[in-house]
């Protein structure tokens, strides 16, 4: 019997089952309120914390027994170089320098940027058509993520990384992030091929960026790229470690984002009650600096976070032998937290399948109950990043193009969570129909650049 309590026969149904639909899965096995193990291809046997007492004692746990485990499923998409797997010194180096690139009054500057790339995609959908969320919203993030960190506006450019990255990440499928063997290319040909092909092209332009930003100098710029940069003066740090960041940036901070967006346009439209609270805190056509203010706005968000937590586990590898939930642990053995069950728990969340948004305008969650975003020092260094952008693109589609789910679609079970590049994304796209656009105000659009 493994460690798991499930026989080694049942391994592999787990793992299809996590596969099939990761929130029901780990809400499943969280139910008696006890934490519970899972063998996970590539990391082996993890324990998972899964309701916030469990939860409150993992935080305790010394950072510096804890390390990201390796193998890791996303080492190939983001490199192993990358702020999310290093550990200790490196690690803490990196997130410095991050946090001022991405936090207060920086990226509020970033605003008017985030509205005019979901402006832009809204110009692409027309009355009449459909538009898959998720895409639509990915191309959104794409350009986002290409403006703040690059500070490019040639649109030219910035389609040819949108497409690029869309068509990487498009063949980063599951089997590649669980199965290491299979990352091959037999013949030269297979998914496995184009996606190394396509983060080949990616990083040939991911170094075209940082070779014209030092050769040019960061003075004047506000891009992130910039203050990566002019905090390396030193010369420290070599252009394929700087790659790495970007590209970890690039990946990451569109996939999540758009995902969460795609998710809050379909609980939005299948609930009329909550459209309308939503539109009526909309009609007084906020600008988009003042959208992360608007208290129901953000409480959608809240929720949709909660209900489709886009990284459904956080994991992390004992560096010595410890207890975790009353039970020794090795060094080597993986622990971690199932965010989907964690935010399933009805002790802190009554009737947690239901979307309801008001749940986060009566009380303020603690971590140990809600933690979209991870935990303490390796807390995702974007979260402020995109909790703005997540406000300032939601209210900005809502505001300037009426959406509706197809027929007869509405009240219907939401997609099922699968695994998929850096994030847990629905099986099957959630397709909008685009009824009518609304043109956006003089005060939404003051101060936008064309």
């Amino acid at each position: 019997m493994a460690k798991s309590g499930i026989t080694p026969r049942l391994r592999f149904a787990h793992a299809v089952a996590a596969w099939y639909d990761a929130e029901a899965y780990f809400r499943m096995r969280s139910r008696n309120g006890r934490p519970f193990g899972m063998a996970i291809p590539g990391l082996g046997e993890v324990l998972f914390a899964a309701h916030s007492e469990h939860v409150r004692e993992f935080l305790t746990i010394p950072s510096s027994l804890l390390t990201p485990p390796m193998p890791n499923p996303i080492e190939p998409v983001v490199g192993d170089g990358s702020i999310i797997l290093l550990d200790g010194v490196p690690h803490k180096r990196e997130r410095a320098r991050f946090l001022p690139a991405l936090q207060g009054e920086r990226i509020r500057r970033y605003a008017d940027a985030m509205a005019l790339a979901a402006e832009r995609e809204i110009e692409s959908w027309q009355p009449g058509t459909s538009i898959d969320a998720r895409d639509g919203a990915q191309s959104i993030t794409l350009r986002i993520i290409v403006r703040t960190v690059f500070g490019i506006e040639d649109d030219a450019r910035t389609d040819h990384f949108v497409h690029i990255v869309k068509s990487m990440m498009r063949n980063y499928v599951a089997p590649f992030m669980f199965f290491p063997a299979l990352r091959r290319a037999p013949l030269g040909l297979g998914p496995w091929r184009r996606f190394s092909q396509r983060r080949t092209e990616l990083d040939a332009l991911l170094s075209q960026q940082i070779a014209l930003r030092r050769r040019t100098g960061t003075a004047g710029h506000d891009d992130v790229l910039s203050v990566l940069l002019s905090d390396d003066q030193a010369g420290d740090r070599s252009d394929d470690e700087v790659l790495q960041q970007l590209r970890t940036l690039l990946v990451s901070g569109h996939e999540t984002s758009a995902t969460t967006l795609a998710w809050a346009l379909f609980h939005i439209h299948d609930d009329d009650v909550v459209r309308a609270r939503v539109l009526a805190e909309l009609a007084g056509s906020p600008p988009p600096e003042d959208m992360p203010k608007l208290p129901y706005l953000s409480a959608v968000i809240s929720e949709t976070l909660r209900m489709h937590p886009t990284v459904s586990i956080v994991v992390r590898q004992l560096k010595s032998t410890t207890e975790a939930w009353q039970i020794p642990r090795a060094a080597g053995d993986v622990i971690g937290v199932s965010l989907p069950a964690l935010h399933a728990d009805p002790v802190v969340w009554p009737n947690p399948g239901r979307f309801d948004p008001d749940r986060f305008l009566v009380r303020k969650p603690t971590p140990a109950e809600y933690s979209p975003f991870g935990y303490g020092h390796r807390r995702c260094p974007g979260a402020a990043f995109a909790s703005l952008e997540l406000s300032i693109v939601l209210g900005t589609l809502l505001s300037q193009v009426e959406l509706r789910l197809p027929h007869g679609k509405r009240r219907r079970k939401p997609p099922r969570s699968i695994p998929r590049g850096v994030a847990a994304v629905p099986n099957r796209p959630i397709k909008m129909q685009v009824i009518r656009k609304l043109p956006p105000t003089a005060e939404m659009k003051r101060g936008w650049k064309s």
